[in-house]
């Protein structure tokens, strides 16, 4: 059981994440500095600092919640759809995708954030390790989705789960960037690849 501390310091963790989504939507992740952070948040540096050892710190762990807020949303509706059957002999495979990744939790803001991101991992090496290791983390949860799906139905993969789940990883980044540069809205970000991905999928399962 948490004690009261405890759940203090993660009430402030998750306060400063939220402000710092906040001012990043506001003026990207450069103009987002601490104190800019801690106003919105309503804390002081001495907060901050306490709980973080940096805004780039602060950002990695922002960009892990988005990561997980996506793989999460992915899990749920791949456990409905097994509980509907809709895993079963038979199934479509650019359908089946397109039902889970439409309810995913993918939005304009993360596709931004995931972006000013990267580019700042390819500037610093030591941010860019760090992110790295991150996206590594999010590959292996992507990876047991896939092998959960292969294990309750028919499909069977033609290369290892985790080649397969960072192929599927870079198109759908790739297609939500575009999607995002067109201007599309959250709905239309979630369907834009979806086919695309589900066509992918058809490569590597063998049915």
């Amino acid at each position: 059981m948490s004690t009261p501390a405890t759940r203090s310091r993660e009430n402030t963790r998750a306060r400063l994440l939220e402000a710092a989504a906040q001012v990043f939507a506001e003026v990207g992740l450069d103009g987002a500095s601490v104190e800019a952070v801690c106003e919105r948040a309503g804390f002081t540096r001495g907060a901050f600092y306490s709980n973080f050892e940096s805004k780039d710190e602060l950002f990695l762990m922002l960009a892990a919640s988005v990561s997980e807020v996506r793989v999460s949303a992915v899990r749920a509706r791949v456990e409905q759809l097994t509980a509907d059957g809709a895993l079963a002999e038979g199934c479509d495979p650019i359908e089946l995708v397109q039902q889970i990744m439409e309810l995913g939790g993918d939005d304009r803001l993360g596709v931004m954030l995931m972006s000013e991101i990267r580019i700042r991992a390819l500037r610093d090496p030591e941010f860019g390790a760090a992110y790295l290791v991150q996206e590594s983390e999010m590959v292996g949860s992507i990876a047991q989705i896939i092998e959960d799906i292969v294990s309750a139905g028919p499909l069977q993969l033609r290369l290892p789960a985790v080649t397969a789940a960072r192929m599927l990883m870079i198109l759908w980044e790739g297609m939500t960037v575009r999607g995002a540069m067109a201007g599309l809205d959250d709905a239309q970000l979630r369907h834009s690849g979806s086919e695309q991905l589900g066509r992918l999928v058809q490569l590597f399962i063998e049915l």
